[in-house]
Formats: structure tokens, C-alpha cells, sequence
């Protein structure tokens, strides 16, 4: 099975990493808007599974997100799988209107601007990306793909990197469970 490694920190001094992430000859791409709206399954509770299903937007290109249950506590470990459709705000409102009508509730969206950087570390090719999410903050992901034999060197290469940039206080939460809470907050 293919996993995603990552784990996720906010930070306030974002040059800070940008100049780190430079010493390590990380290549920036483009800073793009993502919109993610997320779905609720009709029969089970995703936030008991934490599993999550989205729809992401970036720019004109669309995907269906499915993210399993987390296998790992000391990163957040745990299936994807991503499949692309067609282009546009037509074929997103399409999808969305099918998982609607096959039961799903659209619980909430999240936005966000978003710069990926890529680079090998310990042999293995990362991606860091800065995120400024709406109505959150700015934070840090590191990330790489893994097959479930390789995890404890995923893990690995995350927690040293995670080190390498001076990142210590890890979020756990993901951003759609932030907004619930600060929606709820602030209702």
C-alpha cells in the first residue's frame, strides 16, 4: 500500500524557512490557490475513522481525494489515493453534485495559498510545502510517499528534516478539523 508521510507545523517566521529551505537546494514552484471542499461519508463518521474524502481545486485542475485512517502516530502516516478528472468549476460542481446525490454532505472548505518545495533529503524525495490557510495562519508541511515496507525510513527522513528546519511543535490536527473547531468557537 502507497502512504503519505507528513507531519505539520505553523510558523510565524516563514523567511526563516524560505532561507533554510534554500541551503538545502530545495526548488520552489509557483505559489497556487487551492480550494478543498471535504465530504462526509452517509454511513460512517470520518472524524471517528479519520478518514477524510475531498474535492481539490488548483487553479483549473481538479481531484478526488479518499485519505485512510492514520497507521502511524509519530507522523501522520496513512493511505491516499488521488485521481484526477476534468478540468474546471463545471466538472467540480458535477462531482460534487454525484457525491451529494449518492448521500455524502459537504461539511466544510478549506482555502489556502500554497508554495511546494521539493528536495531529496537522505536519499529520499521530500516536499515541503508553506501553506496560508484562511482564517488559520501560515504553517509547514513535510511530506514524501512510501510503500508500507519503507514507513520507519519515511518516518525517519520526515523527523530529521522536521529537525533540520528548527520545527518542533507539531499540529496534528488537520486543517479542516481546525475550522470545525474555531466555526464552533466562534458560533
Amino acid at each position: 500500500m502507497t502512504l503519505e508521510v507528513e507531519l505539520k507545523f505553523a510558523v510565524k517566521d516563514v523567511a526563516r524557512i524560505q532561507s533554510e529551505l534554500a541551503s538545502l537546494s530545495a526548488q520552489p514552484g509557483p505559489e497556487i490557490t487551492q480550494v478543498d471542499r471535504y465530504f462526509q461519508h452517509p454511513s460512517r463518521n470520518f472524524k471517528e475513522t479519520n478518514e477524510a474524502l475531498r474535492i481539490r481545486c488548483s487553479g483549473e485542475d481538479n481531484r478526488v481525494t479518499y485519505k485512510g485512517p492514520v497507521v502511524d502516530r509519530a507522523v501522520k502516516a496513512r493511505e491516499e489515493i488521488e485521481i484526477p478528472f476534468a478540468k474546471g468549476t463545471a466538472s467540480t460542481e458535477q462531482f460534487a453534485g454525484l457525491l451529494t446525490n449518492l448521500g455524502f454532505q459537504e461539511a466544510r472548505s478549506v482555502r489556502k495559498r500554497r508554495v511546494s518545495f521539493q528536495l531529496t533529503w537522505e536519499s529520499r524525495g521530500m516536499e515541503v510545502v508553506l501553506d496560508d490557510v484562511d482564517g488559520l495562519g501560515t504553517f509547514v508541511e513535510i511530506e514524501t510517499i512510501a510503500e508500507t515496507a519503507d514507513l520507519d525510513g519515511a518516518r525517519t527522513a520526515v523527523l530529521s528534516l522536521a529537525e533540520r528546519l528548527q520545527l518542533r511543535d507539531v499540529e496534528r490536527r488537520s486543517y479542516l478539523t481546525m475550522l470545525l473547531q474555531a466555526d464552533a468557537a466562534n458560533a
